[in-house]
């Protein structure tokens, strides 16, 4: 499965054959096929893979912190933490959602729970935060604004306008 989830991630979905994924594995095609029937079943196992060690980053960010604007800012740290990785090759989770929403609108509805996963997240700590009503709004802001910065960093190659850019988003986080 980690050798299906490092394939999607870098040459997408689409473009990783079952072949693929059995060569990086270094395990016998028979042996994948035992559990998993197809390159559907992997992709599926991959997205649940991600929602629980999402749910895990998050579970811990939680219990080490007790003030909501510290998490919002380990939201942002992880994207600096694997910048020379996003710059590559994009968020794994808006890439992934991108891809499969041209085509695969079914297996995209369960990887967008990815995306709910961190907005519901976001949106908790927001009301923490005495946001009440604009929680939610201001979830989806920051969810978008982090792929934005990590799009357009990847799309120019520079890791220096995404540490500008996620600099300028703890700034506004400060400011909530």
């Amino acid at each position: 499965m980690e050798s299906a989830r490092q394939l999607f991630y870098q040459h997408g979905y689409e473009r990783t054959s079952f072949a693929d994924i059995v060569q990086a594995s270094g395990l016998l095609r028979g042996n994948i096929y035992h559990y998993f029937k197809s390159k559907d079943e992997i992709l599926e196992a991959v997205i649940d893979q991600h929602l629980k060690d999402f749910r895990g980053v998050l579970e811990k960010w939680d219990a080490k912190k007790d003030d909501p604007k510290a998490n919002l800012k380990a939201f942002v740290e992880m994207i600096v933490g694997r910048k020379s990785e996003l710059v590559e090759y994009g968020c794994p989770v808006g890439s992934l959602n991108i891809e499969l929403a041209k085509d695969r609108r079914e297996v995209q509805q369960h990887a967008a729970e990815l995306f709910d996963l961190f907005r519901n997240w976001l949106a908790e700590n927001l009301r923490k935060l005495g946001k009440g009503g604009e929680a939610d709004a201001l979830a989806l802001h920051l969810l978008g604004r982090a792929q934005g910065i990590v799009v357009i960093s990847q799309v120019y190659r520079d890791e220096k306008l995404l540490n500008q850019e996620t600099k300028l988003l703890r700034g506004w986080i400060d400011s909530l």
